[in-house]
């Protein structure tokens, strides 16, 4: 028998802990989330919120829209937590909230894995995959790669290709993070860098967790509709939470509504990194060098954090990642890095789906990328304008169905500014038909002189506007990225990606051109 403190009694088996009742009940009761729990003895050697998933003396949490008829055929379930007392013969413990008994029961299940990990924590509208990766690189080379990475694109739990796999979330349900975090542990990780998004504490996904260090990037509109946040107040306020969990906070210092993020952090922290272009009020600033179509050179200017201090050469275009890059180095600073070590990472920092750019002859430039939102549209637009000035801006672009509504104006109202063509077309449209979601984007296209298409096969549209690009032209298909699959009607359709399709116009269209 393993005690893990005081009040919490576990035991251990394989990395996993068998809960008991008195565990149960001491979780619980300490968050004030228990109402009422069974009388008698219990220990369950299984946790789940999934009835497709129960194992033998299942405790299962009962989470969403569920239905006592999915206990029908769930066989293995022993135990039960809810909000509300289900009609079923089977110990029961009603909670107050149970996503956050959900991330509680996880972490003690799979025995509180975070606390043998350094974890870095980046929030912000846009960039946080960016600046993870950045420093998921730069950790890699000062561990000797014993850091993992959970990110939009990636969750990498450990050094083998293996441990690498495609996320669905950018931060996923407690009960995976928890589980992830465990296979970090055994595959002896020592630093974890991740994500964290508004609807992780929205939806209490990362209740009980702190950080080392916690990261605020910029904050603009995103993620708000019906099932998310209901106006940008409400998203702000979540992003915010971030420094209520983490010992130590960096802030941009570049950022709109930098005073009630500042007044937030100062609440719980003496000392807050702030950071920004040299002689836009941050603590730590860098200059910016050059910015070409495959690589940025940047200056970080000295400062107590003396590792940080000299020249970069950063693996990605656009000034606008040389921010992100800052951010990165004062987080891997805190983390302990050393110079050598955060040269390198940001020398051959690679982020899959993240501005992928292919020079294709007689037709111009295509970059592929993951920009889903206004802000990192715009930035990604106005770089493809200030490379490209002779040239037009052709734009491949949708938009998700039943989430982030708000982005299909943001959508209109960036291409109106920036593109010179459009082709609009389906980005995971689940249940929403994705020409109603083109022509509501299209309904916010205020530019006259805006040549707008519409193609709701994402490549024929890619194709398309690579067809119709010429020389000095560039293309810039956002969304997606190297997503292998479509959301539709609540089904992930297998997609080949932006970047393949761009590649193999290519080859269609190149013959033997070399892609590297």
């Amino acid at each position: 028998m393993t005690v893990l403190s005081d009040t919490t009694v576990i035991f251990l088996y394989n990395n996993i802990m068998k809960l008991t009742s008195k565990t149960i009940e001491q979780l619980l009761s300490s968050h004030n989330l228990l109402v009422s729990q069974p009388v008698t003895y219990h220990e369950f050697s299984f946790l789940h919120y999934d009835t497709r998933q129960v194992e033998p003396e299942t405790l299962f949490v009962v989470k969403g829209a569920f239905r006592p008829k999915y206990l029908e055929n769930a066989q293995g379930i022993t135990g039960i937590v809810s909000e509300s007392q289900l009609p079923v013969d089977l110990p029961q413990w009603q909670v107050t909230n149970v996503q956050k008994a959900l991330s509680l029961l996880s972490m003690a299940f799979f025995d509180y894995p975070q606390k043998n990990l350094w974890i870095g924590a980046f929030t912000g509208t846009k960039g946080k995959t960016t600046a993870a990766y950045m420093t998921y690189n730069i950790l890699k080379a000062a561990t000797d790669n014993h850091t993992a990475l959970f990110s939009t694109v990636d969750r990498i739990t450990g050094p083998k290709a293996s441990d690498r796999k495609k996320s669905d979330l950018t931060t996923p349900e407690s009960y995976e993070l928890f589980k992830d975090m465990r296979r970090v542990v055994d595959n002896g990780m020592t630093h974890l860098i991740m994500e964290v998004s508004s609807q992780a504490y929205l939806k209490q996904r990362v209740y009980g967790l702190r950080y080392q260090v916690g990261a605020f990037l910029n904050i603009s509109p995103d993620h708000i509709g019906p099932n998310e946040h209901p106006n940008f107040e409400d998203y702000l306020a979540h992003k915010l939470m971030l420094f209520d969990h983490s010992d130590k906070v960096i802030v941009n210092a570049e950022s709109d509504h930098l005073s009630e993020i500042m007044t937030h952090a100062k609440k719980g922290h003496d000392k807050i990194y702030t950071y920004s272009n040299a002689e836009k009020g941050g603590e730590y600033t860098f200059t910016s060098q050059s910015s070409a179509i495959h690589e940025s050179q940047l200056t970080v200017q000295a400062s107590d954090l003396s590792e940080m201090a000299g020249a970069y050469r950063l693996n990605l275009p656009g000034d606008f990642n040389e921010s992100n890059a800052l951010a990165a180095l004062i987080m891997a600073a805190l983390a302990g890095a050393k110079h050598e070590a955060m040269v390198k990472g940001l020398d051959t920092v690679f982020i899959p789906g993240r501005m992928l750019s292919l020079p294709i002859p007689n037709h111009g430039v295509a970059f592929v990328d993951y920009a889903h939102n206004y802000a990192s549209m715009h930035a990604l637009l106005k770089f493809a304008q200030s490379q490209y000035p002779d040239g037009k801006v052709i734009v491949v672009v949708g938009s998700p169905g039943n989430k982030g509504v708000s982005r299909r104006a943001d959508f209109g109202r960036v291409v109106s500014e920036l593109a010179d063509v459009v082709y609009l077309t389906a980005d995971d449209p689940q249940f929403e038909s994705p020409k109603t979601i083109a022509d509501e984007i299209a309904a916010h296209i205020n530019n006259p002189k805006l040549d707008v298409h519409f193609e709701m096969d994402r490549i024929a549209a890619i194709n398309q506007a690579l067809l119709a690009a010429r020389d000095n032209d560039i293309v810039i298909v956002a969304g997606k990225g190297e997503d292998p699959y479509q959301k539709v009607n609540g089904v992930d359709e297998p997609y080949i990606g932006d970047y393949a399709v761009v590649k193999n116009f290519v080859a269609t269209h190149q013959g033997s051109l070399t892609i590297n």
